[in-house]
C-alpha cells in the first residue's frame, strides 16, 4: 500500500509532462506550415528569356510601323478646347428641356437607341435646321463642351441642328450618309468638321463652301466619289480613304485655296496628280491611287529654273504605276524627292 502511495504522484508527473509536450508541439507543427518552401533556382535555369529582351535595336523588327500614316506636326492646327456650360439656362422655365427620367425610369445620360434615324425637327418659334439655340436638339444627342460638340460614335444617320456658335464639331463612327448644305447653313465659326468613318457618298456642293472659317476638313474613310467645293480658308483637307476619281475633282479644285497646306488624297481612284498646287503647300499625299504620269510643271515651273518651293516638302507618290525617274526636271524646285518608285 505504501509502495502504490509513493508510485501516485509520479505517475501524475508523467501525464503532465505528456500534455505539455503535445501543447508545445501544436504551434510548432502550425509555425512549420506557414514557412514557404524555399525556391528551387534548377528549376528556372532552362527557360530561354532571349526573346522577351525589347530593345531599341530591335523594337523595330518586333513592331511593323510602316502602315502608320499622319506622323506630321500640324503646329498651330490643334484645337483648343474651350469648356464652358453646357448651355444657357432659358429665361422661361417651360421651355427647359426635361432632363428628368425616361418612361422606363432610367436617366437620359445617353442618346437613345436610333436617334440619328430621324432628322431633328424644328424647334417652335426658332426657324430652321441650324438656328437651334444652344443644347437643343444636339447637346441632347451629343456632348457639347463650350463651343465643341461631340457625336463620336452616337449611331447618327444625319448630322444634327448645331448650336450658332459651334467652333469644332466631332462625329465620327457614325452611319452618316449625306451632308446637305442646310446642315452647316449659319455656322460662321465653325474651324473643324470631322466626319471620319461614316459612310458618306455624297456632300451637296455648297455643303462646306459658305464656311468663312473653316481651316480643317476631316472626311477619310467615308464612300465620296467626288469632292464638294472648298472655302478659301481651309488648311487641311484629308479625304483618304474614298472612292474619288479624277473626274471627281473640280478643274484646277486647289488653285485659290491659298492657305491650303495639307492635301491627303491616298487610296482613292485618282488617275493624275491634281494640278496646279498652291505655293502655300507643305504636304501632298497621293499614294495607293492610279497615277501613271505626271508634266514637267506638275511641281515647278519649267520657265523658271531659280524657283524654289521651300514648304512642299512632303510629297508621296508610292503605291502608284509611276516610274518618278522618267520626269526629272519636274522636281528640281523641291527640297526633297517624292516618295515612290525610281527605277
Amino acid at each position: 500500500t505504501l509502495a502504490r502511495r509513493r508510485m501516485c504522484p509520479l505517475g501524475w508527473l508523467g501525464v503532465a509532462s505528456l500534455c505539455l509536450g503535445t501543447l508545445w508541439a501544436v504551434p510548432a507543427q502550425e509555425r512549420r506550415k506557414g514557412e514557404k518552401p524555399k525556391a528551387d533556382l534548377t528549376l528556372y535555369e532552362n527557360l530561354d528569356l532571349d526573346n522577351y529582351d525589347l530593345t531599341l535595336d530591335n523594337y523595330g523588327e518586333i513592331l511593323d510601323l510602316s502602315n502608320y500614316e499622319e506622323l506630321y506636326d500640324y503646329g498651330d492646327l490643334a484645337p483648343k478646347i474651350e469648356v464652358g456650360t453646357l448651355a444657357p439656362r432659358p429665361k422661361d422655365p417651360k421651355t427647359f428641356p426635361d432632363l428628368g427620367e425616361t418612361t422606363t425610369g432610367t436617366p437620359k445620360l445617353q442618346p437613345p437607341s436610333g436617334a440619328g434615324s430621324i432628322p431633328p425637327a424644328p424647334i417652335p418659334g426658332q426657324g430652321e435646321v441650324g438656328s437651334a439655340p444652344p443644347g437643343l436638339p444636339s447637346c441632347l444627342l451629343c456632348l457639347c463642351l463650350g463651343t465643341s460638340v461631340y457625336c463620336d460614335d452616337a449611331d447618327l444617320e444625319h448630322i444634327p441642328a448645331l448650336p450658332p456658335d459651334t467652333t469644332y464639331l466631332y462625329a465620327r463612327f457614325n452611319r452618316i450618309g449625306a451632308v446637305r448644305a442646310a446642315d452647316f447653313s449659319r455656322l460662321k465659326k465653325l474651324k473643324r468638321i470631322d466626319l471620319s468613318s461614316n459612310s458618306i457618298s455624297w456632300a451637296d456642293a455648297d455643303a462646306f463652301r459658305l464656311l468663312p472659317s473653316l481651316q480643317e476638313l476631316l472626311l477619310p474613310e467615308n464612300r465620296l466619289t467626288a469632292l464638294p467645293e472648298l472655302p478659301h480658308s481651309i488648311v487641311r483637307l484629308d479625304a483618304r480613304l474614298n472612292r474619288i476619281p479624277s473626274a471627281g475633282l473640280r478643274p484646277e479644285a486647289f488653285r485659290d485655296l491659298k492657305q491650303l497646306q495639307f492635301l491627303h488624297l491616298s487610296d482613292n481612284q485618282l488617275d493624275f496628280i491634281p494640278v496646279p498646287l498652291p505655293e502655300s503647300l507643305r504636304s501632298l499625299h497621293l499614294q495607293n491611287n492610279n497615277i501613271q504620269t505626271m508634266h514637267e510643271d506638275t511641281f515647278c515651273d519649267s520657265q523658271d529654273q531659280g524657283q524654289i518651293r521651300r514648304a512642299l516638302e512632303d510629297i508621296r507618290l508610292d503605291g502608284n504605276p509611276i516610274n518618278l525617274s522618267l520626269f526629272p526636271n519636274a522636281f528640281f524646285c523641291l527640297p526633297r524627292l517624292p516618295t515612290g518608285r525610281f527605277s
